[in-house]
């Protein structure tokens, strides 16, 4: 059975895009079934596995409109070995027309039952806002993996984003979790990112990874190739970074199943 977790985080530009398609990138070299479902209206996770975002026949937004299915809109990332349910700019009149609608929160986990279980990982890439995509995402999730830099302001946008989780929880995914808190773009040389790290991990235990996705060029520019950082440069700290975590969460998931039995 499919593990469908949302990789959420109101605030822009903290990795969210970076994570989900490396950490697909990861997972897929491990021999692991992945589908990256591309939420976010700006396409990025999109065009970060080489799809063309402006030449899809069906998008994510169809799919929420129930215009397509998620069985015909998913298409391979040219070189990641895993699959995509891309996306682009008319998320935006997807989110605009299911605010008419009834059980709009429902309609990416009711697209998605037919096909979860041909993978062992779905991961949503959420948009950088709380509006009814990323509703949907939670919705549809088991968990939601939290990537963060290690700031203040990140904090404060952490607490915001835990009662959203807390909400959905209470009203239409009473299993939805914290999967996880990734720390992303850190630098072990700045006071205030060990500061935050050890707050961090005092609030959060075992739920912050130990893995640290650290500033890394080769995977700030890996998207401007259509390829993840793995593809880019294997032997860069970013890609090392990514396949550790997918080791991690590999790991995790292992001893769940095994406490479960």
């Amino acid at each position: 059975m499919a593990r469908i977790i949302a990789v959420a985080n109101q605030k822009g530009g903290v990795g969210k895009t970076t994570t989900c398609v490396n950490l697909a990138a990861s997972l897929a070299a491990t021999q692991r079934r992945v589908l990256l479902v591309d939420m976010d209206p700006q396409g990025n996770a999109t065009t970060g596995c080489g799809i063309n975002k402006m030449e899809l026949e069906n998008s994510a937004c169809d799919v929420l409109l129930g215009d397509a299915t998620a069985a015909d809109t998913i298409v391979s990332a040219p070189e990641g070995g895993f699959a995509v349910l891309p996306g682009n700019e008319d998320l935006t009149l997807a989110e605009v027309n299911l605010l008419q609608e009834i059980g709009r929160e429902l309609r990416l986990k009711k697209a998605l039952a037919p096909v979860a279980g041909l993978y062992d990982f779905v991961l949503i890439d959420c948009p950088p806002s709380i509006n009814m995509l990323t509703v949907n995402a939670l919705t549809a999730a088991d968990g939601v993996l939290i990537p963060m830099q290690c700031e203040y302001y990140a904090l404060e946008g952490l607490s915001s984003l835990l009662k959203t989780i807390e909400q959905v929880r209470d009203s239409v995914n009473p299993g939805l979790d914290v999967f996880g808190i990734l720390r992303t773009m850190y630098d072990p040389r700045i006071n205030l990112s060990n500061e935050v790290s050890m707050q961090l991990i005092e609030h959060f235990d075992r739920k912050v990874f130990r893995t640290c996705v650290p500033r890394n060029v080769r995977l700030a520019e890996a998207p401007s190739f259509g390829k993840p950082a793995l593809l880019h440069d294997r032997h860069s700290r970013g890609a090392i970074a990514y396949l550790a975590l997918a080791g991690e969460i590999l790991r995790r998931e292992d001893a769940r199943t095994k406490e479960a039995v």
